[in-house]
């Protein structure tokens, strides 16, 4: 099933509010402790709508965060000249020896 953008907002705000409500925080409460204006804590649980930082502030303040790296996992390698080059790409490079030579 398809959602619209205006679907997936409101539905955020809506799992916002709950998961406010199930840690029995006030939206000033939880605005406080995410950093952000109340004003703001009000518009993402109405509407869904909030910047990126105002978004992750209030996944940490509700112990939400880990989602957050699931979000946009990494792309699978579709094959094996794919993943050597990943590999390639993320190993460490090889340490330089100090100058001088060994006794």
């Amino acid at each position: 099933m398809l959602f619209t953008l205006q679907d997936q907002l409101t539905s955020l705000g809506k799992r916002i509010k709950a998961r406010r409500l199930a840690l029995d925080l006030t939206q000033q409460a939880a605005a406080a402790k995410a950093g952000v204006a109340h004003r703001t804590w009000r518009r993402m649980e109405a509407e869904g709508r909030a910047s990126i930082e105002d978004l992750v502030r209030a996944a940490i303040a509700l112990r939400c965060d880990e989602g957050i790296v699931a979000l946009f996992p990494e792309i699978a390698v579709s094959s094996m000249d794919e993943l050597l080059a990943q590999q390639r790409q993320t190993a460490k490079p090889p340490r330089k020896r100090a100058s001088g030579a060994r006794p």
